[in-house]
């Protein structure tokens, strides 16, 4: 099992990218959760076995979120996110 987190900068707020991604996951055997930032980024993460969660975000890259997505920073967490299914987190 691997955990990434995610940071999606971009036009990514205000355009139903947490509601996107949180309907992609539906698709994938993740965990975690996707929430803004007050900086204007996205905050991904999500956790499972290393091809579902590859897949899961290739999905999103390949998505028309794609459109939104001007960069996109990836790092490996030590710990599996505190999270049951996948949500949108309002904190």
């Amino acid at each position: 099992m691997i955990s990434k987190q995610v940071l999606y900068e971009g036009n990514v707020q205000g355009v139903g990218f947490r509601w996107a991604v949180k309907k992609i996951a539906t698709g994938f055997d993740v965990i975690g959760w996707v929430r803004n930032l007050p900086d204007g980024r996205v905050e991904l993460q999500a956790s499972g076995e290393l091809p579902e969660v590859t897949a899961f975000l290739e999905a999103i890259a390949q998505s028309d979120l794609r459109a939104h997505i001007k960069k996109q920073d990836d790092t490996p967490l030590s710990e599996t996110p505190a999270a049951r299914g996948f949500s949108i987190r309002h904190d």
